[in-house]
């Protein structure tokens, strides 16, 4: 062994280890980001469609139910809109990311009666 080459599996051992933990850093944020993004769609499919139930028959109670099922979900409703017989939802989910500080995830969702084309 050469004297100079003396701690060097040291060095070569703590390199890997910081790859790896950036590596590992890496990954679970893009696993939250896809998490918080399935999250915030889900909820807004789900308010869409509680909303769409009611759109005609109680238009503002529609949105209420919707921001309540949003809630319920965990992710805030910003916008509901209803015109005619369809109805638009916006929610969004503020996520802390590490060194990116905290971003929000926004979904949107339009739900609405289904139209029948056979004769």
């Amino acid at each position: 062994m050469h004297p100079k080459d003396r701690g060097s599996a040291t060095l070569w051992g703590v390199a890997l280890m910081g790859l790896l933990m950036a590596t590992a850093t890496a990954l679970a944020t893009v696993g939250s980001v896809r998490v918080a993004r399935h999250r915030v769609n889900s909820a807004a499919d789900l308010s869409a469609l509680a909303a769409a139930k009611l759109a005609l028959i109680d238009p503002e109670g529609a949105c209420h139910r919707a921001s309540e099922l949003a809630a319920a979900n965990g992710v805030k409703l910003t916008d509901c809109q209803i015109k005619d017989d369809v109805v638009d939802v916006w929610t969004e989910l503020p996520i802390s990311l590490p060194l990116l500080g905290t971003r929000t995830v926004q979904g949107r969702s339009r739900a609405g009666p289904s139209t029948s084309t056979s004769n």
